[in-house]
């Protein structure tokens, strides 16, 4: 009879675990039986030939070790030879057919008194030939039965017979004896001890439409694996079942704001919006009208609005955003917009505010930086529920902050965010039972479909895909240091038909342990050396606010020419008149850093160009011809660098960048996926397993639309496992 809380017993009461090797196991996400039977083999060994010791002589293995070779024999000597510190175990095993030397240099007083003349053992590693002798340098060792009565051979093959799973081990692991061999050893007892008791969780109707193995089978066999094809069939139905349970949350998310509280059902008919459209100096594209329409329709349904804003770089998500917040305004309610930083909150303050002072509708900022008796005001505000549009960071869901009446959330740059800071602005407003806020977040990372199905499965999405038509498009160019006489002149004509420029540094201050130019002491020398005759400002993340916000207003009005910064331009800065992104040591910057900043260019009439600087070593890694994507095999930071800098040359599409970006980093890593609120994925890819991807998403949508809480006797085991795995996020799927 299957026990399931078995599964959840720590790991500390196993067998040959105990309490020092559970707190370092611990740390490395394992916890209880259930980690164990998910933490998956990493690779395989293929073991599956075992040839007598005689086979072993005959192959011709020079001065080098061959390939991985297992075999199997008697024990006739077990010695010590040598002294400290060289002293080494020699075990030497017999088959008939000829002799094989066991070599060991560690742990030979234990392995002395573990094996003695006679014992039956398998070895596997790598052959090599010694003074005419073959040996194996620690190899992998089996103590085998001699086998059953029925004529069957030996049994008890774990490290050297078959396909033998590779488990992740660290330093801190080692350090506990849980090596590759000590990890394979506790697994097989785990496996044999515990898998009886693992529940399907997999609805029998998904099950049976695709095709999938049994959750016992599976995990039988991603663990120790009888062939190949059976190795294939784990592997498909357990990446499937991790995408089925990360779309089910999505659904379940999704399904419990449509479910939760009433929306407000916006009138849409707003003068205020009508206002704004009519005053702006530039005709809204098709694609900003198209997603205002899509927002419209969702503000005038009384459920909450849960939508996610896709555009590139400057393609005019703020005006569609603005457009929605003054519905809200024009509703009675106030509209928030949350960015991630002062720098792109102020900016936000500044341009809505610029539109929105001839409407006569008030703009507030609160940020971190707001202090004293101008935060208490604001804040009075806020919990007065006055009609307006508050601007701010983190600052806006802070304690003490609470919204009178919210009718609209903006997060800009939504992937700065986690889903717990997203819940908590919407949260932010309305008392238990009164409509919930309409919620926009928007991003000018554009997003590849596989990262969005996941990351943001449970809102809609928008996505303006083009650019204003008087915006030309950016020329970019791989420049290297003996070309920098060259890149200082062209930066000089541009300043001389009076255009601004950008230089960016990816650090502020020098430092001894990384060669790179600083924007600091580079500010120093070009304004001192380089441009002389040429006014120079320098802004950076480490510099007062109010500083700041000097710089840039100078530099915005043109009584600064040349703007030193590090990634604090990276967003939320525009600029018309500056026609030059020059980024220096540009191999350091990731790829959407980089389209961010070749973003701050280009936004007025003038041709627009960004120079990406690497040091000259990189010159011969770069070729015109090269592929924007490694071939084959496991790429090095040096070429993917190299990549990063091909792709941003070649290509101006954020779409095309962000594709290129999630092939290179891996979807861990395309920008931070743990602030997702989803689980970990152990074994599916969201490169290669698109197709299972879609199948799960379409199943777990349909396991939600009959059964919203998992309430079926069918999802039994499925509610259980997820209320246990996933407990942070089931009040975020559940509403009651």
């Amino acid at each position: 009879m299957k026990s399931p809380e078995l599964l959840y017993t720590p790991v500390r009461f196993l067998k040959g675990i105990g309490p020092k090797r559970a707190e370092v196991l611990a740390g490395h996400g394992i916890a209880t039986v259930r980690d164990l039977l998910y933490y998956y083999p990493y690779g395989y060994l293929d073991l599956g030939r075992v040839e007598t010791i005689g086979a072993l002589r005959s192959h011709d293995y020079g001065d080098r070790a061959g390939a991985l070779r297992s075999t199997l024999g008697t024990v006739r000597t077990v010695e010590l030879l040598g002294r400290p510190p060289r002293q080494r175990l020699v075990i030497v095993l017999e088959d008939g057919t000829g002799f094989l030397q066991l070599i060991f240099f560690e742990g030979i007083n234990f392995l002395k008194r573990a094996f003695a003349a006679g014992d039956l053992l398998a070895a596997s590693g790598r052959v090599t030939r010694f003074r005419n002798q073959i040996q194996i340098v620690h190899p992998m060792i089996d103590r085998l039965s001699s086998g059953g009565e029925d004529g069957s051979g030996p049994e008890g093959f774990l490290h050297t017979g078959g396909i033998i799973p590779k488990y992740g081990s660290t330093k801190e692991l080692r350090g506990v004896q849980l090596h590759v061999r000590g990890l394979r050893k506790i697994m097989r007892e785990v496996v044999t001890q515990f898998l009886p008791h693992v529940p399907e969780i997999l609805p029998a109707p998904v099950l049976a439409s695709r095709g999938l193995a049994g959750i016992s089978a599976a995990l039988e066999s991603i663990h120790f694996p009888q062939s190949y094809e059976a190795l294939d069939v784990a592997r498909r139905r357990l990446k499937y079942e991790e995408l089925y349970m990360m779309q089910l949350l999505l659904a379940m998310r999704r399904n419990s704001v449509k479910s939760g509280p009433p929306g407000i059902a916006f009138r849409i008919g707003s003068r205020l919006a009508r206002s704004l459209v009519d005053s702006l100096p530039f005709t809204l594209t098709a694609g900003q009208v198209s997603v205002i329409n899509e927002i419209t329709r969702d503000m005038r349904e009384p459920r909450p609005m849960n939508r996610l804003l896709q555009g590139d770089v400057g393609s005019g998500k703020t005006v569609v955003a603005l457009t929605a917040a003054l519905i809200a305004v024009d509703n009675g309610c106030q509209a928030v917009f949350m960015a991630p930083t002062e720098i792109l909150a102020e900016q936000h303050h500044r341009t809505i505010s610029g539109y929105c002072a001839p409407l006569g509708v008030s703009v507030r900022l609160l940020t971190g930086g707001t202090k004293g008796k101008e935060r208490e005001a604001i804040v009075r505000w806020i919990g007065s529920g006055e009609p307006g549009i508050y601007v701010g960071t983190h600052a806006l869901i802070q304690e003490g902050v609470r919204f009178g009446r919210m009718g609209l959330a903006v997060i800009d740059e939504q992937h700065r965010f986690g889903v717990s800071q997203r819940l908590a602005l919407r949260q932010g407003s309305a008392a238990a039972g009164e409509p919930q806020t309409d919620l926009l977040v928007m991003t000018a990372t554009p997003i590849p479909r596989t990262l969005s199905m996941t990351l943001y499965g449970d809102l809609d999405v928008s996505v303006i895909r083009e650019l204003p038509p008087e915006r030309k498009k950016i020329v970019t160019s791989l420049r290297f240091e003996k070309e920098r006489p060259a890149v200082y002149s062209f930066l000089r004509g541009q300043l001389s038909e009076g255009r601004q420029v950008y230089i960016v540094y990816p650090l502020v201050d020098e430092s001894e342990k990384i060669d790179l130019k600083a924007a600091t002491a580079s500010f120093g020398r070009l304004r001192k050396e380089v441009f002389p005759e040429i006014s120079t400002g320098l802004v950076h993340g480490k510099m007062p606010a109010g500083e700041r916000d000097a710089v840039m207003a100078a530099f915005k009005e043109g009584a600064i020419r040349i703007l030193v910064a590090t990634t604090v331009i990276e967003v939320g800065i525009d600029i018309p008149n500056a026609t030059v992104m020059l980024v220096e040591h540009a191999e350091r910057f990731g790829l959407s850093q980089l389209h961010q900043l070749r973003g701050r260019v280009g936004r007025g009439s003038s041709q627009s160009y960004a120079i990406l600087m690497a040091p000259d070593w990189m010159r011969a890694r770069i070729s015109q011809s090269a592929s924007l994507l490694p071939d084959e095999g496991e790429p090095d930071d040096t070429l993917i660098a190299v990549r990063r800098l091909q792709i941003m040359r070649d290509t101006n599409d954020g779409f095309k960048i962000a594709e290129n970006d999630l092939k290179l980093r891996g979807p861990g890593e395309f920008f931070g996926t743990k602030q997702s609120g989803l689980p970990r994925l152990r074994i599916a890819d969201l490169l290669t397993d698109q197709e299972l991807l879609d199948l799960a998403r379409a199943d777990a949508v349909s396991t939600v639309e009959r059964d919203p809480h998992l309430r079926l006797s069918g999802h039994r085991h499925l509610r259980e496992v997820v209320g246990r795995e996933m407990k942070e996020l089931v009040p975020l799927t559940e509403s009651g």
